[in-house]
């Protein structure tokens, strides 16, 4: 019988458009390293992660290759891989690569640099006692649904969490909902949604407003001052 493993798939194939840069975000330097390596050193540096696929867009797999895994020493690494066009689409790329025995998968965004060890590891714990968990913050202001020019409703704050990445699901669970997504043609703003869908609950692992997401210029400022206060 072959011992299950747990993966970690690291999303790093989107455009990143917003950064005004001609290089996609999740390799922009932060302080001396690209964003995407972040999150590989902390994937090889946790005790329960035991293999990391990376997807990337076709046309940097030997940048991914020479200036991620190499240049940091990622031994961890099953498999690059070729991402889609949506991010729905890497995802599943990821979990394809994924060996048939895994147990445990994270999946986490490239543009998340900031992620902490005790974060990721509660995360991972969490899924492996419910199937399905993802790290969430709860809203620090008022929310709207909007009906596109007008208020239609005022949320309840206290019922409100604003979803982060990584989320965590048994592999078997996770991969059926992208399949079946897939087959329908449905689009999901993230996994845990597609895992709603498809698969079941999704418990709540209270994550930290330090893990932003990098999304536009602005946010790498914030992100090299975070860094400065964690130092």
């Amino acid at each position: 019988m072959k011992t299950r493993r747990n993966m970690a798939i690291l999303a790093a194939a989107g455009t990143g458009s917003r950064m005004e840069s001609e290089l996609p975000k999740q390799f922009m330097n932060l302080d001396g390293k690209p964003l995407a390596a972040y999150s590989l050193l902390l994937f090889e540096r946790c005790p329960l992660i035991d293999e990391i696929i990376l997807v990337v867009s076709g046309a940097y797999l030997a940048y991914a290759s020479s200036e991620l895994v190499d240049k940091f020493g990622i031994k961890k690494i099953h498999k690059i891989t070729t991402g889609g066009e949506t991010r729905q689409e890497s995802v599943f790329a990821g979990l394809t690569a994924c060996p048939p025995t895994s147990d445990i998968v994270v999946i986490h965004d490239a543009a998340r640099p900031l992620l902490t060890m005790d974060l990721l590891e509660r995360t991972m714990e969490k899924a492996r006692e419910t199937n399905a968990a993802i790290l969430a913050v709860p809203a620090k202001e008022s929310m709207k649904l909007s009906d596109g020019e007008n208020v239609a409703r005022t949320l309840k704050r206290h019922t409100v969490w604003i979803a982060q990445t990584p989320q965590a699901f048994r592999f078997e669970g996770i991969l059926e909902a992208h399949r079946r997504a897939e087959e329908a043609e449905h689009e999901a703003t993230d996994d845990s949604e597609l895992y709603e869908k498809y698969g079941g609950k999704v418990a709540i692992v209270r994550g930290s407003y330090n893990n932003i997401k990098i999304t536009a210029p602005a946010d790498l400022i914030l992100a090299r001052e975070i860094l400065r206060g964690l130092k």
